[in-house]
């Protein structure tokens, strides 16, 4: 999300969150959260940050069919069989990295542990993990850090709440048929685990943009509450590293302790997936969204959405003041798609021409119009025209148009007030073939 600082500032420090969390004994515990300094700096910079990329990488990459692949009748000790010939050859900090950054992104959230509870880091508390249970044998979220370090980028993990493959796992909806032992379940001692691997992941690897949860929507039909102890493990997180942000893919109104929101496959208030139609909070937004059909690697999805497609799904999001989070699913080999790496460069190179008119934006003065919508900087509004059958365009604004151009060649662009607010820009044409026609307007006041 593109929030103004200000609104960020004062919504955290003067207002007390509050929220209970109902447990197995159907009681209540109240967490209040105050973000530090430096908590709301990193808020701010994430914001205006406005595009990432996600990583879902495992051992499911493997069987090529999706990062759910365990959840589909599978054996979780025959599946964890795979990690064996696990070799990614081709896995190349460095080109990711330069790849992701070349396209625009300023950070990279990637899957450290997903649900079928494979770690993709050297953590001492399960050998389940891409060290030491794979002949690979190397740590690649180390390698990534380093890199993300070394060329400015910033690095966030994914981590799930849920585990397929773990007995102690209080499992929920999903999971059921992986022939675990359900009378060895024991949360204190999964949540145990899981703060360890916080830290390992928080003390590690250098300084962490983020933590992303997600698998609460595991015990969402319990007929008890199931109280997943979210306030310490958060204080945990934020003792460890105070910048570090947290978002929860929950699909709920953020709870005290998180830094943004975040919302699946939807923008902000949207809900066309079925998964977002929670209210929309005044924390910095993030929206996730595939490049093709699936999360992780699936040989038979080639069905990619084009670059122009995915420009306007960043310019939409831009236009409603939320980051664009868009997953690559890396090859078993560890090489980035080719299609992957086709849209990326595309996204670069319109990027390179409008950043100016992306990064460090806020959300429009209006909601999006049928031809498209509008990002602010200062008092500069950018018309992001993505669809328009004719050459007058309504824009609902409602502050004074000292001066309205063309952002690519500078041209003055005509237009007139309307009676009743806004006013219709007169175009000379807008070209079929461009991606996204920007005006550019110069206004006396803010939004």
């Amino acid at each position: 999300m593109k929030r103004l600082v200000n609104v960020i500032a004062a919504s955290a420090l003067t207002l007390s969150a509050s929220m209970a969390f109902a447990n197995d004994n159907n009681s209540t515990e109240t967490a209040t959260y105050i973000p530090t300094a430096e908590n709301l700096k990193a808020r701010q910079e994430f914001a205006d940050n406005g595009f990432g990329i996600f990583i879902h990488w495992g051992i499911y990459s493997m069987f090529g069919q999706g990062e759910w692949y365990l959840n589909y009748g599978l054996n979780a000790e025959e599946y964890a069989k795979a990690a064996k010939g696990f070799y990614p050859a081709e896995f190349n900090a460095a080109e990711w990295v330069s790849a992701i950054k070349n396209a625009g992104a300023k950070y990279i959230c990637i899957t450290s542990r997903h649900h079928d509870g494979f770690s993709m880091f050297a953590t001492k508390q399960s050998d389940y993990n891409i060290v030491d249970a794979t002949p690979f044998g190397r740590d690649i979220l180390k390698e990534l850090a380093d890199e993300c370090h070394k060329q400015g980028i910033k690095l966030h993990f994914y981590y799930s709440h849920i585990d397929w493959t773990r007995p102690d796992y209080p499992s929920g909806r999903t999971g059921l048929n992986t022939g675990r032992d359900v009378s060895l379940r024991n949360w204190p001692n999964y949540y145990k685990f899981m703060n360890n691997q916080l830290t390992e992941l928080l003390t590690n690897y250098g300084e962490v943009g983020a933590i992303w949860f997600d698998g609460m929507w595991d015990h969402d039909e319990d007929s008890i509450p199931f109280d997943w102890q979210l306030t310490e493990q958060y204080e945990l997180i934020h003792k460890l590293q105070p910048a570090c942000l947290i978002g929860n893919n929950h699909h709920l109104k953020p709870f005290p302790g998180e830094d943004i929101q975040i919302f699946e496959r939807d923008l902000p208030g949207e809900n066309t997936a079925g998964m977002s139609g929670q209210e929309v909070s005044q924390l910095p937004l993030e929206t996730c969204q595939t490049m093709n059909g699936m999360w992780g690697y699936k040989v038979a999805d080639q069905d990619y959405k084009s670059v122009p497609q995915l420009i306007h799904l960043l310019v939409k999001a831009a236009g409603m003041g939320a980051n664009l989070l868009l997953n690559i699913g890396p090859q078993p080999d560890g090489e980035l798609p080719a299609a992957s790496l086709d849209r990326l460069k595309g996204i670069g190179e319109w990027m390179n021409k409008y950043g100016e008119t992306f990064y460090a934006t806020t959300a429009g003065d209006f909601e999006a119009q049928p031809w498209g919508t509008s990002t602010r900087k200062g008092n500069k509004l950018y018309l992001h025209i993505l669809s328009a059958d004719t050459t007058d365009i309504e824009v609902p604004i409602d502050c004074k148009v000292k001066k309205a151009v063309t952002f690519d060649d500078r041209k003055k662009v005509n237009y007139t007030k309307k009676k009743e607010g806004g006013i219709t820009l007169h175009l000379d044409k807008v070209p079929t073939d461009c991606i996204d026609y920007i005006v550019e307007l110069e206004t006396s006041t803010k939004k």
